[in-house]
Protein backbone atom coordinates (compact mmCIF):
# COMPACT_ATOMS: atom_id res chain seq x y z
CA UNK A 1 0.00 0.00 0.00
CA UNK A 2 1.52 3.20 -1.35
CA UNK A 3 1.72 6.45 1.34
CA UNK A 4 1.39 10.05 0.24
CA UNK A 5 4.61 11.36 -1.72
CA UNK A 6 6.41 13.88 0.15
CA UNK A 7 9.11 15.79 -2.08
CA UNK A 8 12.73 14.99 -1.58
CA UNK A 9 13.56 18.07 0.95
CA UNK A 10 11.25 16.18 3.74
CA UNK A 11 12.84 12.73 3.08
CA UNK A 12 16.30 14.29 3.59
CA UNK A 13 15.16 16.20 6.81
CA UNK A 14 13.45 13.25 8.18
CA UNK A 15 16.48 10.98 7.39
CA UNK A 16 18.64 13.92 8.89
CA UNK A 17 16.64 14.52 11.89
CA UNK A 18 16.27 10.52 12.67
CA UNK A 19 20.35 10.29 12.55
CA UNK A 20 21.11 12.93 14.64
CA UNK A 21 18.47 11.55 16.95
CA UNK A 22 19.87 8.25 17.36
CA UNK A 23 23.11 9.44 17.95
CA UNK A 24 22.20 12.31 20.65
CA UNK A 25 20.48 9.42 21.83
CA UNK A 26 22.99 7.23 21.75
CA UNK A 27 26.24 9.92 23.55
CA UNK A 28 23.46 10.89 25.65
CA UNK A 29 23.20 7.34 27.14
CA UNK A 30 26.64 7.30 27.19
CA UNK A 31 27.61 10.23 29.46
CA UNK A 32 24.63 8.98 31.74
CA UNK A 33 26.59 6.03 32.17
CA UNK A 34 29.32 7.83 33.80
CA UNK A 35 27.13 9.41 36.17
CA UNK A 36 25.18 6.06 37.07
CA UNK A 37 21.81 6.99 36.22
CA UNK A 38 19.29 6.13 33.50
CA UNK A 39 17.94 8.21 30.69
CA UNK A 40 14.01 7.87 32.31
CA UNK A 41 15.93 9.03 35.81
CA UNK A 42 17.41 12.25 33.85
CA UNK A 43 14.54 13.03 31.78
CA UNK A 44 12.34 13.29 35.05
CA UNK A 45 14.87 15.25 36.73
CA UNK A 46 15.39 17.87 34.22
CA UNK A 47 10.87 18.04 34.08
CA UNK A 48 11.27 18.27 37.67
CA UNK A 49 14.04 21.04 38.16
CA UNK A 50 12.47 23.25 35.73
CA UNK A 51 8.58 22.55 37.45
CA UNK A 52 9.60 21.74 40.96
CA UNK A 53 6.58 20.46 43.34
CA UNK A 54 4.92 18.25 40.97
CA UNK A 55 2.81 15.58 42.13
CA UNK A 56 2.94 12.37 41.13
CA UNK A 57 0.46 12.06 38.15
CA UNK A 58 1.94 15.40 36.85
CA UNK A 59 4.97 14.05 36.30
CA UNK A 60 3.20 11.10 34.76
CA UNK A 61 1.22 12.88 32.21
CA UNK A 62 4.67 14.86 31.43
CA UNK A 63 6.62 12.35 31.00
CA UNK A 64 4.25 9.99 29.16
CA UNK A 65 4.44 7.17 31.74
CA UNK A 66 2.02 5.53 33.06
CA UNK A 67 2.11 5.59 36.90
CA UNK A 68 3.65 2.61 38.11
CA UNK A 69 6.26 3.05 35.89
CA UNK A 70 6.82 6.63 37.22
CA UNK A 71 6.69 5.18 41.30
CA UNK A 72 9.46 2.56 40.40
CA UNK A 73 11.21 5.26 38.73
CA UNK A 74 10.81 7.87 41.85
CA UNK A 75 11.70 4.90 43.57
CA UNK A 76 14.81 4.32 42.85
CA UNK A 77 15.56 7.94 42.57
CA UNK A 78 14.57 8.86 46.29
CA UNK A 79 17.16 5.90 47.78
CA UNK A 80 19.71 7.71 45.55
CA UNK A 81 18.86 10.81 46.77
CA UNK A 82 18.29 12.95 43.60
CA UNK A 83 14.55 13.61 44.62
CA UNK A 84 12.69 13.94 47.57
CA UNK A 85 8.92 13.71 48.49
CA UNK A 86 7.22 15.87 50.43
CA UNK A 87 3.78 16.15 51.58
CA UNK A 88 2.07 19.55 50.49
CA UNK A 89 1.21 22.36 53.36
CA UNK A 90 -2.19 22.67 51.66
CA UNK A 91 -3.25 19.33 51.54
CA UNK A 92 -1.35 16.68 53.64
CA UNK A 93 -2.93 13.60 51.10
CA UNK A 94 -0.88 15.77 48.26
CA UNK A 95 2.34 14.50 47.78
CA UNK A 96 5.31 16.60 45.98
CA UNK A 97 8.56 15.74 44.19
CA UNK A 98 10.99 17.65 44.57
CA UNK A 99 15.09 17.37 43.33
CA UNK A 100 17.62 17.17 45.60
CA UNK A 101 20.95 19.50 45.80
CA UNK A 102 22.77 15.75 44.69
CA UNK A 103 20.08 15.77 42.00
CA UNK A 104 20.57 19.30 41.04
CA UNK A 105 24.09 18.45 41.07
CA UNK A 106 23.93 15.37 38.68
CA UNK A 107 22.03 17.85 36.32
CA UNK A 108 24.79 20.13 36.46
CA UNK A 109 27.63 17.79 35.64
CA UNK A 110 25.40 15.82 32.73
CA UNK A 111 25.02 18.83 30.97
CA UNK A 112 28.16 20.21 31.33
CA UNK A 113 29.53 16.91 29.78
CA UNK A 114 26.60 17.07 26.81
CA UNK A 115 27.80 20.75 26.15
CA UNK A 116 31.56 19.77 26.15
CA UNK A 117 30.40 16.73 23.56
CA UNK A 118 28.30 19.76 21.68
CA UNK A 119 30.80 22.53 21.58
CA UNK A 120 33.47 19.48 20.05
CA UNK A 121 31.23 19.01 17.17
CA UNK A 122 30.19 22.44 16.74
CA UNK A 123 34.01 23.44 16.34
CA UNK A 124 33.81 22.46 13.24
CA UNK A 125 31.08 25.10 12.29
CA UNK A 126 31.17 29.32 12.13
CA UNK A 127 28.74 31.34 14.36
CA UNK A 128 27.03 32.30 11.83
CA UNK A 129 25.55 28.51 10.69
CA UNK A 130 25.38 27.64 14.26
CA UNK A 131 22.91 30.99 14.63
CA UNK A 132 21.00 29.48 11.79
CA UNK A 133 20.66 26.34 13.66
CA UNK A 134 19.58 27.55 16.70
CA UNK A 135 16.65 29.31 14.95
CA UNK A 136 15.84 26.65 12.62
CA UNK A 137 15.96 24.00 15.32
CA UNK A 138 13.57 26.47 17.61
CA UNK A 139 10.89 26.68 14.65
CA UNK A 140 10.96 23.43 14.47
CA UNK A 141 10.61 22.52 17.81
CA UNK A 142 7.68 24.96 18.07
CA UNK A 143 6.06 23.87 15.14
CA UNK A 144 6.57 20.23 16.18
CA UNK A 145 4.66 21.18 20.39
CA UNK A 146 1.93 23.08 18.64
CA UNK A 147 1.48 20.48 16.19
CA UNK A 148 2.07 17.45 18.27
CA UNK A 149 -1.62 16.80 19.16
CA UNK A 150 -3.35 18.06 15.75
CA UNK A 151 -0.89 15.63 13.28
CA UNK A 152 -1.95 12.71 12.42
CA UNK A 153 0.61 9.85 12.68
CA UNK A 154 -0.21 8.30 9.56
Amino acid sequence: MAGPEFDDSIRELEKNIRQASVIIRKRGRDILADFDITPPQFNALLVLSEASGLTMGELCDRLYLACSTATDLIDRMERNGLIERERDANDRRVIRLKVTEKGFAVIDQVMQARCRYLACILNHVGDQEKEQLIVSLKRLNELMTKKLETVPAD
